[in-house]
């Protein structure tokens, strides 16, 4: 799959096609059917339910016939048998009526159960994606997927097969009992059923492709809203409300436009069933009115009759409803199995190791990479990194610096050469455990809805309050994280919003000594902070990379002078490499990139030492 990375050429959905690859027009029954064979209990119960009501159900017509037959006599009225009679439809309807009610809570225990399970399978999967899964797809595209798409299978695996299953009875069972008092009237009524198998199929192919246009445009305005939430701040700073909400009517009309043509195209289904229901009834009337005058059919039995053949063809009507929640519950159950059917890009050999410490040499051996065939972002790199050594990586935006970090903490994995941490492999190592001797802190680090302690607890799940106020403390972020409205109790609201960028670079940067780490990877992490907390986040830096291999990826040079060496990537590629007094000196690429910063900021170094280490990294770079 390495021919996709970051490619949009595609369609949404042939990305996902090519991601999963599978087809979306995949049969979906064969792996739906095991989904319900956790809860078959219930649903073995709203299959009995329906049963007993299907017979309530028949009862009334024999209950009918029976009082116009033998209770309304011209000798007389039999009064205890029409009291009888009147009795059991009573029954009839009670039995409907209470077993109704709980045939609802079967199907809606199995449902939730069904569809909880659903949503954590999904869920689990989603975490267990590669970054370059995220990276291409739209979030919306994944939301829609586990919230709307899965809701729309609860009448499809719930509701569906009981009702299906009731329609069928009723029909077969009308249709034994029509036979049994006049087959004239079921013989008639039999010339319609291949005319409805027939106009089934069709319905059922037309439906299944308009509600997958539905689906699918469904899932593209529900996109466009989650990047508009994520974006709001650039929207309205760009003035681009107005736009983005025509995009979003435009998406909505998309929408609207495919429900109305799907239903445009399906509509005269019911219409059809009803016309049947018309000719069957016409039928029966023709029928059974010359059985009556014949002496053939009593008036009771003409009754019956006309009851049956409404049980006999009401099923037709129900059929359009029913076929018409399979094909919209298809449509979406296709898009679910296309993502379960995506497999990460990056997983774990079944030989994966798993070691408990390590020293924090790392070295890449001849990397070559690229988001996109034939354009290489990393090219024949080679680059090693001793323990406890921090080494500063800079150069232009776009040359590969911020990739490094991802094939070191292997969201991606190298296309040519390798990536070795203490001499092994990294491919070698089990993802949890390789990520664990490796802390990230970047310049936008995510906080989670919570406190200021539930984040910190992210790192290390079994510390107590006063060991991450300690950690805290140990950093020097304690002043900082205690003067917040509610101290460590603070809600940092959703991402942290509640929180300065310096009070959240903190917070990301005591969950990291937290997490210990044997290497640190610093990315951008010391920009866009505001002053009152920049010395606080230097002494933070200072103690985190105190023993620890660092790596720190920065535009601001000034912040890594003082590393031990400083790594020049230009085009994919070590241009050179030394520390900030040889590269200087030597008058290269450093020297230009040192000097065009400088322009660039306006700053007057003339009276500074040239190797002057900066707070930040200072001792750990003695």
């Amino acid at each position: 799959m390495n021919g996709f990375r970051g490619d949009s050429a595609l369609s949404d959905i042939e990305l996902e096609e090519t991601l999963s690859k599978r087809s979306l027009n995949q049969s979906v029954v064969s792996r739906l059917l095991p989904l319900i064979a956790p809860v078959w209990r219930p649903i073995a119960a709203v299959i009995g339910i329906e049963l007993v009501q299907v017979l309530a159900i028949f009862a009334r017509p024999l209950l009918i016939g029976l009082v116009i037959d033998r209770g309304l006599r011209q000798a007389g009225v039999d009064a205890p048998l029409i009291a009888w009679a009147c009795a059991g439809l009573a029954a009839t309807w009670g039995i409907r009526f209470a077993l109704g009610g709980l045939s609802q809570y079967c199907a809606g225990l199995a449902a939730i159960r069904v569809l909880n399970d659903l949503r954590t399978r999904v869920f689990a999967h989603v975490q267990r994606l590669s970054v370059g899964y995220f990276d291409r797809t739209k979030a919306g595209r994944i939301i829609a997927r586990a919230d709307r798409d899965l809701d729309t299978l609860e009448p499809l695996l719930i509701q569906g097969p009981p009702e299906f299953l009731s329609a069928v009875l009723r029909l077969c069972l009308s249709g034994f009992l029509l036979w049994l008092i006049a087959p004239a009237l079921l013989a008639g009524l039999a010339a319609v059923v291949p005319v409805l198998v027939a106009a089934t199929f069709l319905f059922k192919r037309v439906a299944q492709r308009s509600w997958a246009s539905v689906a699918e445009n469904r899932s593209r305005f529900t996109a466009h809203l989650v990047e508009t939430v994520a974006a709001v701040r650039l929207i309205k700073q760009s003035g681009r409300d107005r736009e983005n909400l025509a995009k979003y009517q435009g998406l909505l009309e998309d929408f609207n436009s495919s429900l109305i043509f799907g239903s445009v195209r399906s509509g005269w289904f019911a219409p059809f069933t009803g016309l049947l229901t018309t000719a069957g009834l016409a039928l029966t009337l023709v029928v059974g009115g010359r059985g009556l005058a014949l002496g053939t059919l009593t008036l009771g039995e003409l009754t019956q009759s006309l009851f049956y053949v409404f049980l006999f063809l009401a099923p037709l009507q129900e059929f359009s409803d029913l076929f018409e929640r399979f094909a919209n519950g298809t449509a979406c159950a296709q898009r679910i199995f296309l993502l379960l059917d995506t497999e990460p890009e990056i997983a774990d050999a079944p030989d994966a190791l798993i070691p408990p410490l390590v020293e924090g040499r790392i070295e890449f051996r001849d990397v070559s990479f690229g988001y996109r065939p034939g354009q290489p972002v990393i090219r024949g790199l080679s680059l090693t990194i001793e323990p406890g050594e921090v080494l500063a990586i800079v150069g232009p935006t776009g040359h590969g610096k911020s990739t490094l970090v991802q094939l070191l903490t292997r969201f991606y994995d190298v296309d040519e050469g390798a990536v070795l941490l203490d001499g092994q492999d990294i491919r070698s190592f089990a993802e949890r455990s390789l990520r664990s001797h490796i802390g990230v802190v970047l310049q936008d680090n995510v906080l989670f809805g919570g406190t200021v302690l539930d984040n910190l607890r992210l790192a290390r799940p079994d510390a107590s309050d006063e060991h991450l106020v300690t950690a805290s403390e140990h950093i020097g972020a304690h002043d900082v994280l205690s003067a917040l409205p509610h101290g460590y109790a603070t809600q940092v609201g959703p991402l942290g919003s509640q929180l300065s960028q310096g009070q959240r670079q903190l917070v990301c940067l005591v969950r990291a000594y937290l997490a210990d780490p044997s290497v640190l990877v610093l990315d951008e992490a010391t920009s866009a902070v505001d002053v009152s907390t920049e010395r606080r986040i230097q002494q933070a830096l200072r103690v985190l990379c105190e023993g620890r291999t660092a790596l720190i990826i920065a535009h601001r040079l000034e912040t890594i002078r003082s590393a031990h060496r400083i790594a020049v990537i230009e085009n994919g590629q070590v241009a050179e490499i030394g520390n900030h007094a040889a590269l200087i000196a030597r008058g290269g690429h450093y020297a230009a990139l040192h000097a065009s910063y400088e322009q660039a900021a306006g700053l007057d170094r003339t009276n500074a030492a040239p190797g002057e280490p900066l707070p930040a990294i200072a001792n750990a770079a003695s």
